[in-house]
Order: structure tokens, then sequence, then C-alpha cells
């Protein structure tokens, strides 16, 4: 990856990360995420399933309506989807439902991701893009877990 794209990407994911720290603050799973288009966030969302008491309420999907909303049509065919940890299989569904084009994830989800359970979920044109500041997504979500055990 050129050295521009990563530099974009990190600053990206700093953003998702501050969501994610936003989701914490509130008592939910720290997870972030932010949608870009032409170089310019136009949504953010982090998880709010327990503050809605919604099961679907992940970071992707509140990012993806407001993104949605923002643009004026549900398709995202031009926007990059930055998130803290992979998705699950029905943000990816969402996510090529959506046609976003690029996903940027920081920490794998190996027991939910949707890379194990549902790889075509995603836009036949989409490209992932993993790991990026996966120390800082994983340890956000491990301390998480460490202090509700």
């Amino acid at each position: 990856m050129e050295d521009n794209q990563l530099k974009k990407d990190e600053l990206y994911m700093r953003k998702a990360l501050a969501e994610a720290e936003e989701a914490l603050r509130a008592g939910e799973i720290p997870i972030g995420a932010v949608i870009v288009c032409r170089d310019r966030v136009i949504s953010r969302g982090h998880n709010l399933t327990e503050t809605l008491c919604d099961v679907t309420a992940h970071a992707e999907m509140q990012a993806i309506t407001s993104a949605a909303n923002s643009l004026g049509g549900k398709y995202l065919t031009e926007c990059t989807l930055y998130v803290t940890v992979e998705p699950c299989v029905m943000c990816a569904g969402a996510i090529g439902w959506a046609q976003i084009r690029r996903v940027v994830y920081g920490a794998a989800d190996e027991k939910r991701g949707f890379t194990r359970f549902a790889p075509g979920a995603l836009h036949p044109k989409a490209t992932v893009t993993a790991e990026v500041l996966e120390e800082d997504c994983r340890r956000l979500m491990q301390g998480f877990f460490k202090d509700k055990r």
C-alpha cells in the first residue's frame, strides 16, 4: 500500500477509535466507525445496542444509515468505511447492500467476523484492508471485556 494511503487510513481509523471510545464511555462495546467520501467524513457511528435495546444497532449500521441520509441515497459506491473491529455477518450484508467499495478495519474478530462466516457478503467490487491501527483497536476491546469479567 502506498505511504499516502496508509497515512489517510490511519487518520480516519483514529476518528473511528474516537467513536469507539465514545461507546466505551456510554457502557457499550467499544466499536466505532466512520464513513469517508471524497476525503471527507460524512458519517460517524458507534455501538448503541445497549442504549437503544437493539441488537442491530452496531457502529457500522449507525454509520451507514447516517451516510445514506447525508448523501440522499442508499448506495455508498464512492465511500470507504473505517471500523475498529472486523464487521460481523449482519454488518457485512448491509455494507454489501449499500455497495460500499472499500472497507478498512483494525482488529480481526475471530469469533464473529464476516471473513470467517460470509466472505462473499460484500459487494463484488469491494476491497478490504485489515489491521490498520490493529493494536490500538484490539487493546480497547480487550480492556472492555477484561473489566466486564
